[in-house]
């Protein structure tokens, strides 16, 4: 059974939005505010989050920063919300999708869907990127046949860069990330040392080019491979 928390103060719309994605094999965990909403997440394995950003203790940008240094759980967005600031803001904090109010329940049924079968799909899978096998649901790793070892920091590091092939994340997304709300107690070198301990367990690609590079002053991405 799947459990879907949603975040959102307005009860009818809550309930609509349970009423328009019921099914046998969905249980709804409803939360009216962020405080609710980390006590429940606490308490119940989420399989994905509907996500409401004006909620009355604060922004649901704070809860999914939350969400993002604890689980990969997807998380869709509703909001009131359509500037393209807000919509860029929600995917650097590690949203999968984006809805803006008011919108159609059908198409927010058929969105749902779509993130829950990726996401039963991506855990079934493990990455093949070139010479490399990255199963990270057991934690086992593979390049060219040969398994080696990363740390858990490393593991959380070249999960967020592999899912997000080709994309720049910053520093402070990743610091974010990765350490959470423990950020504030972490050096600030320690991502640097991460990166470079991470590059040298998995080496360069073609032509001696590494596979994680760096955008100097802003942040790291995994070079997709040239077509």
């Amino acid at each position: 059974m799947k459990r879907i928390q949603i975040v959102e103060d307005d009860k009818s719309l809550s309930n609509g939005i349970e009423m328009t994605l019921g099914s046998n094999n969905i249980y709804f965990v409803k939360s009216e505010s962020i405080k609710e909403a980390k006590i429940a997440f606490e308490n119940y394995k989420i399989n994905m989050i509907i996500l409401d950003i004006n909620l009355p203790d604060g922004s649901g940008y704070d809860y999914l920063k939350w969400v993002r240094s604890r689980s990969e759980v997807p998380v869709l967005i509703l909001t009131a919300n359509d500037l393209e600031i807000n919509e860029v803001m929600g995917f650097e904090l590690g949203a999968d999708d984006y809805v803006t109010k008011p919108f159609s329940l059908a198409v927010l049924r058929a969105r749902v869907s779509a993130i829950l079968r990726r996401d039963k799909s991506e855990k079934k899978k493990e990455f093949i990127i070139d010479s490399f096998s990255f199963d990270f649901e057991n934690s086992e790793f593979e390049k060219s046949g040969t398994k080696f070892i990363l740390s858990p920091t490393e593991q959380k590091l070249l999960r967020i860069l592999v899912n997000n092939r080709g994309q720049l994340l910053t520093r402070d997304l990743l610091f974010d990330r990765i350490w959470g709300n423990d950020s504030d107690f972490v050096d600030e070198n320690a991502l640097s040392v991460t990166v470079k301990r991470l590059r040298s367990k998995i080496g360069d690609g073609e032509g001696g080019v590494s596979y994680i590079q760096t955008v100097y002053g802003q942040g790291y991405v995994w070079k997709k491979k040239q077509r």
